[in-house]
């Protein structure tokens, strides 16, 4: 779905847990989630905690887009 979205020039980031799944999809702008069961906070952290987590890793998928790429991209550290 992701090759599919961006051929009409939509950019879309793919957030996922296994990264080597995201490249062989074709996803351009990947983001690692946090781990497996819950890839975008962790309930052991607390309510709180993982709401800051989700916000970062929103605020990074937002930035993501904005960046022009012309192969895969992992963006595993702040942008």
């Amino acid at each position: 779905m992701v090759k599919g979205i961006e051929k009409y020039g939509i950019p879309v980031v793919h957030m996922a847990t296994v990264v080597p799944i995201s490249r062989t999809i074709g996803a351009n702008r990947i983001i690692p989630g946090v781990g497996i069961p819950y890839p975008l906070g962790d309930p052991t952290q607390g309510e709180a905690d993982s709401k800051k987590i989700r916000e970062k890793m929103v605020r990074r998928a937002l930035k993501a887009l904005q960046v022009p790429v012309t192969d895969q991209t992992v963006f595993d550290k702040d942008i």
